[in-house]
């Protein structure tokens, strides 16, 4: 067994949906070098985000902390880029580090990237085509699609490290995220029918007058940016409705082609190198996306479609294949447990639970029973998502719609009343049926409040002032 530390290079892509990734069973598309990644280690099937949005994320997985801690709650609430991360502590440990791609926590000083050695940065959300880069060195316009030059300047990187030390890369992509510019490469690709998800006329039945709020639907919020092009005249609305999923999802598809096709460029030169077997290679998204599903594209909601991450990663050296990781893992817990691959002590602010020893066959602590998850941007104006935080278990998951954007930066100002929903996702794994109303669903419906209040006081997070204290605590 090897005593070297690992390299490390870590492929973010934003609103990577995992039911469009092969491994993760997509009826949708082909993944090969994705897939490969997880052929090689392992996958998680139940990572997930604790905030779902792009900023947020970002944040977690740098810092190992929840978005109450590390201040990155919204879109428009840059980070204290200081902070210590997993990062700042591998360069201090001897790690060369580089970050390229797509940043989107704020821009300037005190929030342009630091502790690394090399970065090379979208503004904001960057562009697709002849993207705006930041550097050290200052701002400049580097021709060609975005995608492939975010792969050339990582791997540039890498080839040009002398010496032996560990290096740590990350490699964050715009892509698929809004509004899906392909590459003319793929034009030709998903030009036939694609599948619709069985959730798409859903008629939020059961649902909060929070979930129906949210201006997400693709019957009636996709853009003509988005979309390219005007619908054929004389459709009526459902039929206009699946027009506008199927323009959406080629070019969304066809985006995650370009991606795909780059995280094979990143295997196969670590294997040309000789380095694939002593490198912790990750490939994820920052969040899930909806598909479709429920009607709906973006995040921001608790649901499973926008909760969960994939995550799959290799380390021939270290990890043996194996079946799917099913035990509850969040975005926060990546750095502890880069941190303890590489044999780096983390930062004791950081919150999350290493999952290394489970991946060596040696779990160190029994897996998390349950998740919180806290969405922070309030009727926010492009989407108008409530506030809402709850706590997932592996067959049960309450959420409160507290509807309240407290003066954040990027929140709206109105208020609405507090709204709970409960679902049984053994019986209703397409959370169809709300449950929290239902009197057989009572000792399970409190038994969550109490677990969730329980989980917010260790993460030293507030429950909102309108959520009683709940029964039996």
């Amino acid at each position: 067994m090897t005593t070297r530390r690992p390299n490390i290079a870590m492929i973010l892509t934003d609103d990577h949906a995992a039911h469009a990734i092969g491994t993760y069973g997509s009826v949708l598309n082909a993944t090969p070098r994705i897939d490969e990644i997880a052929s090689l280690g392992r996958r998680f099937d139940n990572c997930f985000a604790t905030n779902s949005l792009c900023s947020p994320s970002r944040a977690s997985i740098l810092t190992g902390t929840y978005s109450h801690v590390n201040g990155v709650t919204t879109l428009v609430t840059p980070i204290d880029a200081g902070q210590p991360t997993f990062v700042s502590l591998l360069k201090q440990a001897g790690y060369r580090t580089a970050m390229v791609g797509k940043w989107h926590m704020g821009d300037g000083p005190g929030h342009d990237p630091q502790h690394f050695d090399y970065w090379d940065v979208l503004i904001e959300q960057g562009e697709y085509n002849d993207p705006r880069l930041l550097s050290a060195d200052g701002l400049r316009t580097v021709p060609g699609y975005t995608t492939d030059i975010i792969t050339d300047l990582a791997l540039n990187w890498v080839d040009s490290i002398d010496g032996d030390d560990p290096w740590c890369v990350l490699i964050y992509h715009k892509a698929p995220h809004r509004p899906w510019v392909p590459h003319p490469r793929h034009l030709d690709l998903f030009t036939g029918p694609i599948p619709v998800p069985a959730t798409f006329d859903d008629d939020y039945a059961t649902r909060t007058s929070s979930a129906r709020r949210a201006a997400m639907r693709i019957a009636e919020h996709l853009t003509r940016d988005d979309l390219k092009t005007d619908p054929p005249p004389g459709l009526d609305y459902e039929a206009e409705a699946l027009w506008k999923y199927q323009r959406f999802m080629a070019d969304y598809l066809r985006c995650v082609t370009a991606v795909d096709e780059n995280v094979g460029r990143v295997t196969d030169r670590l294997r040309e190198r000789g380095d694939l077997a002593d490198t912790l290679l990750m490939y994820a998204s920052d969040q899930g996306f909806f598909l479709g599903d429920h009607g709906w594209f973006d995040k921001r909601f608790m649901y499973e479609e926008s909760l969960r991450m994939p995550l799959v990663l290799s380390y021939p050296a270290r990890i043996e294949p194996g079946a799917p990781i099913t035990d509850i893992v969040t975005n926060v817990d990546w750095a502890q447990t880069i941190l303890e691959a590489a044999g780096v002590a983390p930062h004791p602010r950081m919150q999350g639970r290493s999952f290394w020893p489970d991946l060596l066959g040696t779990p160190a602590s029994a897996p998390a029973t349950g998740m919180y998850y806290r969405y922070w941007e309030h009727d926010d104006v492009f989407h108008k998502a409530p506030a809402h935080y709850g706590f997932r278990t592996d067959r049960y998951k309450l959420i409160y719609f507290y509807n309240d954007g407290l003066g954040i930066p990027g929140t709206g100002d109105f208020t609405y009343p507090g709204e709970w929903e409960l679902y049984d996702l053994a019986a209703d794994p397409a959370e169809l049926h709300n449950v929290y109303h239902d009197p057989s669903y009572a000792r399970i419906r409190d038994d969550l409040a109490r677990q969730m209040w329980r989980e917010q006081a260790r993460l030293q997070d507030k429950p909102h002032a309108s959520q009683p204290k709940p029964v039996g605590l």
